[in-house]
This record gives structure tokens, sequence and C-alpha cells, in this order.
């Protein structure tokens, strides 16, 4: 049974037919890992915060910029003012965003050192990531643990 605070936070998505009581239980149970906090970084992160979804991992070497403020929607001035790594920004702004969720950042670059490490006791790894390298990484992961990943981007523009 879901708690009635959790009830009334997460009430429409409770309603709606796709998620309900049972989906909701599932999201707050689930663990995710995110490569990758920068523009769609950044954007995953807080839906999921949002959602309900009980343990988030926002992986994610790089520092804020000034030039990160006008596409990396949980960042601020601040964040560049403090010189703040984007995992530790992120997690600060998820666990304002929900504090009944476990928020844990990890400040390191992904290689095939450490990649098995960080998505270990996921239910699902999300790439946010810009770097083909640590797709195909994630990828090898994903496929030796039959977890789901999910990955977006951007190659470029026309037009």
């Amino acid at each position: 049974m879901i708690d009635f605070k959790s009830i009334d936070r997460y009430s429409r998505q409770i309603r709606f037919h796709g998620v309900g009581e049972e989906g909701q239980r599932k999201l707050l149970a689930s663990k995710v890992t995110l490569c990758g906090c920068g523009a769609l970084g950044t954007v995953l992160a807080n839906n999921l915060a949002r959602a309900g979804v009980g343990s988030i991992k926002v992986v994610d070497r790089d520092f804020i910029e000034p030039s990160n403020l006008q596409r990396q929607v949980l960042f601020d001035e601040n964040d560049v003012t403090e010189n703040l790594p984007k995992a530790e920004a992120a997690a600060r702004k998820l666990r304002a965003i929900n504090s009944a969720i476990n928020i844990e950042s990890v400040v390191t670059d992904i290689d095939r050192t450490n990649i098995e490490s960080l998505c270990e006791g996921s239910d699902l790894i999300l790439d946010g990531t810009d770097n083909f390298e640590i797709r195909y990484l994630i990828n090898d992961i994903a496929v030796k643990y039959n977890k789901p990943w999910v990955y977006g981007g951007v190659i470029g523009s026309n037009g």
C-alpha cells in the first residue's frame, strides 16, 4: 500500500490507467543509473525525481559552466559561482524536488574500468551522454546483464 502522502503527491499518475497504484509502487522501488547530466540528462533526472523513481544515481565528470545554463534545466548561476560538478548540483536539486527518494551523485569519467560497478543494481540505465564510446560501453553492460537502457542524442542539424 502506498502511504497517504505519496497518494497525494503522485495522484495524477496513479489515476492514469497506464500507471495506477501498482505502477507507482514499481516506480518507487526502481533504481536508475543516469550516465551524463547535460541537456538531455537534466531533463531525464528532473522527470525521474518528479515521477517518484525511488533511487537515481547521477554520473557525470563535468563541472557547470555559464554556457550550460540555457539548455541544462537543473542548473543555475549559483551552481556556476560555486563551481559545482554537474552530478553534485543535480543531486542537490533533485533532493529539493523530492526528498523521499534516494539520490546518489558520482563525479567520475565513465570508462571500461568502472561502467560495470556504476550500473550495478540498476533496473534501468539511461544514457544522457554525448559520446559514442561511452554509449558502446553502456550497451555492452546492458546486454551482459540483460538490463534495459535508453539513449538519445543529436548528431547535428541542418536546414
